[in-house]
């Protein structure tokens, strides 16, 4: 059985998109790693990387091109300074060279070695080759593809159940919802304890406060960004940042110096209902411009999704408990990472292979469920709150103007925000006897609508608002 771990699920990186810039990155440093691993590496002369489908058709809105660039040159999407991401990339199209793996100069031309090939790879949409001459006349070439929420596999391992880099032996392995709540009856658990308990075996308590807490540090931090950075976001679309206005309209006078004390004055401000909207839309906005610009989101589960659970978490610490502080942040991510992977495993969190209800509904569906147990819910109701959430959600398209994760993706992260707090809301004046579609249903009718999806509206640009609006048009 498929054991995704809560950092699996939240991941942090770079945006703009983790199946598009995360996975590629990723899937870079993947290769290098086989390069050592075949002892190839040194002898390496020649390189060039094809993408494929939807890399290809969205990659240059979604960075992808970077990305690899990134990844092959030594750089970690978690660690590297986000300042420095612009330099590292200048210099190789300068001097027409990459530093592979940060100590082997090789000739590279982004031009002439990153092909973008409209056709699809048989086994994902998110398909990439790298190719490398090594030697006199030697070749060798790897495929990995990039499934979303910043996954990357390649087919043979996806194939087989050994995988390790995926699958772990947790206490209580789940697959679907029923599992969960069965767990969570027979141990008299709640799913934030259960989710606990599965991470203990494969971490420290230490190690997993520490991670969690760093998770959520960056959410802050993003958040705190967007909110004060202004101007205009990369790409041509000349999308104007909207959280700083917002932000500025409802902060009050109340001063503060870093992230922290930020959040203590937003506690402090009016909780009208237009208020509270207003905020929560605000707390979404401000990660996905900061995704937008290449700048360091969490995938939740995905960076196009990413402002969705920080927005709700946020709401819970400063609209509905003032006491709440780490204990319910660790719960609320826990129980999150783990819807997430029930749909991971019954559907995708990829939009190129469903659409945005494969990214906006699934993160709406996971923060409605963890917002349903921090407000008192039982397990069967967090699950009925997840329902909700994506059920509102189904046949959701992808169709990114200019292939950039700004319009609608940035709207839509508010509006998935604030379907999962009333979402979880319902569910709490819900008797779960009478709910009528269980969560395991949801999940079926998801992956069932992605399957029926017509292409064009998955992560192509080559449907929707994405043909309706031209990017001479803004």
């Amino acid at each position: 059985m498929e054991c995704i771990s809560v950092f699996d699920m939240l991941k942090i990186g770079v945006g703009p998109s983790s199946s598009h810039t995360l996975g590629p990155w990723r899937a870079a440093e993947q290769f290098l790693k086989e390069l050592r691993e075949r002892q190839i590496f040194d002898q390496v002369n020649y390189l060039k990387i094809d993408l494929f489908g939807s890399l290809s058709l969205t990659g240059v809105g979604h960075a992808t091109d970077l990305a690899v660039m990134l990844g092959l040159s030594g750089a970690d999407p978690e660690y590297v300074p986000v300042e420095d991401i612009s330099g590292i990339i200048e210099k190789i199209n300068t001097s027409q060279s990459l530093t592979l793996g940060g100590n082997k100069l090789i000739t590279f031309n982004p031009k002439e070695h990153i092909v973008f090939n409209r056709n699809f790879l048989p086994f994902h949409a998110n398909g990439m080759t790298f190719t490398v001459k090594y030697g006199e006349h030697e070749l060798y070439e790897s495929t990995f593809y990039s499934i979303g929420g910043g996954f990357v596999v390649k087919e043979e391992s996806a194939q087989n159940v050994e995988n390790d880099e995926i699958k772990a032996t947790f206490p209580f392995p789940i697959d679907k919802s029923t599992e969960l709540l069965a767990y969570c009856k027979e141990q008299n658990k709640s799913i934030s304890e259960i989710v606990y308990e599965n991470e203990k075996s494969i971490r420290t308590e230490d190690e997993i406060h520490h991670e969690l807490m760093r998770v959520w540090n960056t959410m802050l931090e993003c958040m705190y960004i967007g909110c004060h950075t202004e101007g205009i976001l990369p790409g041509g679309l000349n999308v104007r940042r909207r959280a700083y206005d917002t932000h500025l309209k409802l902060k009050g006078e109340l001063p503060y110096n870093t992230p922290q004390e930020w959040l203590q004055t937003i506690r402090k401000t009016k909780v009208y209902f237009r208020q509270i909207l207003k905020w929560v839309s605000c707390f979404a906005l401000a990660v996905n411009e900061v995704n937008a610009s290449l700048g360091r989101v969490v995938t939740a589960p995905t960076n196009g999704s990413a402002g969705v659970i920080p927005a709700v978490l946020m709401y819970y610490l400063v609209i509905e408990n003032h006491k709440a502080g780490e204990k319910e942040i660790k719960q609320f991510l826990m129980v999150a990472g783990e819807i997430g992977s029930i749909f991971k495993k019954g559907a995708t969190i990829s939009a190129a292979m469903g659409g945005c209800q494969a990214e906006i509904g699934v993160s709406s569906a996971m923060a409605a469920g963890a917002l349903c147990e921090l407000m008192g819910g039982t397990p069967e109701q967090v699950t009925v709150a997840a329902e909700i959430a994506m059920e509102h959600h189904l046949g959701l398209t992808c169709d990114p103007i200019g292939g950039l994760v700004q319009v609608p993706c940035i709207e839509r992260n508010t509006m998935g925000a604030i379907k999962a707090i009333n979402a979880a809301e319902l569910a709490l004046d819900t008797d779960p006897k009478n709910a009528k579609v269980p969560l395991d249903k949801v999940v079926n009718t998801m992956w069932e609508t992605a399957k029926d999806m017509n292409n064009k509206y998955k992560e192509t640009s080559e449907g929707g608002l994405a043909v309706a609006v031209n990017l001479s048009d803004c």
